[in-house]
């Protein structure tokens, strides 16, 4: 990453601002990064706050880039990329700088399609968690991509948490669904326990900080260990006990069934909105 001489931005939001802070706060230089958006209070929020150069030009954005992240919204990005493939051909840079597309649901082929076969591409699905540094993001790169720029990929992506590859890309949709939707699901279970527990009588304030405080060291402890969460689960179980009561009634309503079918439900929708936002 110190390598680069300059590093793009195609759209200054969320996503591009959590990694921009993540990259400077690793040591990356401020002076290297360049954010192209036509929001202009974010663009000088973004240089003021990180030392960056940003404005409404894409072109002056890309010029001489070494990589460029694509991070605007899905149904934005052929019309971006209409625009780019322009800027990167005329005349061609010499090597074509390597693609990190962020976007949701545009595929390998559609990027492909439209910004050329000789175009390096990664394509990454980095979940809300990364906005405040403790993501999870798939990646995927065909096998033209050269390992160089697969750990530069990942580099970028690691700035915001956790990072893991998959090896074909129909997995970016089982990411989606577990890692991209997933903050849903323990948002919906930690919800629930908070209710319950005040319906039980506890005050709404201490419901909130025993349920929050346990969904957190639950996973950091499930973090930490080589065990399985299986295992840990034991550990928290007493035969006969308050904890094996609930994991009763949990398994009677057949909990594990209900996760596996919505899990597969977003992966199925996953699929479905790259075919509709996707199409070359």
């Amino acid at each position: 990453m110190l390598q680069l001489n300059k590093l793009a931005f195609i759209g200054g939001g969320n996503i591009a601002t959590a990694l921009i802070g993540g990259l400077v706060a690793r040591g990356f230089p401020g002076a290297r990064i360049a954010v192209a958006d036509p929001n202009a209070t974010q663009c000088q929020k973004l240089a003021k706050e990180y030392g960056i150069a940003a404005g409404g030009d894409l072109e002056l954005a890309v010029r001489a880039a070494d990589v460029i992240v694509l991070a605007v919204k899905p149904q934005l990005m052929r019309a971006v990329a209409a625009t780019l493939r322009a800027l990167l051909s005329s005349p061609p840079p010499s090597p074509h700088p390597l693609l990190v597309s962020v976007a949701a649901g545009i595929t390998h082929a559609s990027l492909r399609t439209w910004y050329g076969a000789s175009v390096p591409i990664v394509r990454t699905m980095p979940n809300r968690p990364a906005l405040i540094g403790v993501g999870a993001t798939g990646l995927y790169a065909p096998p033209g991509v050269a390992d160089a720029q697969r750990d530069c990929a990942e580099a970028i992506m690691a700035a915001v948490g956790a990072t893991v590859w998959v090896d074909h890309e129909t997995q970016i949709d089982t990411v989606t669904a577990v890692s991209g939707s997933g903050p849903a699901y323990f948002f919906l279970l930690m919800e629930a326990i908070e209710a319950a527990a005040r319906d039980l009588g506890l005050p709404a304030e201490v419901a909130r900080v025993l349920t929050l405080q346990t969904a957190l060291g639950a996973a950091q402890m499930a973090g930490q260990s080589t065990e399985t969460l299986a295992s840990l689960r034991d550990q928290v179980t007493s035969k006969g006990g308050t904890t094996a009561a609930a994991l009763a009634v949990l398994d009677q309503a057949d909990l594990r069934g209900i996760v596996a079918r919505a899990v597969r439900a977003a992966e199925q929708r996953s699929a479905e909105l790259a075919a509709e936002f996707g199409g070359a």
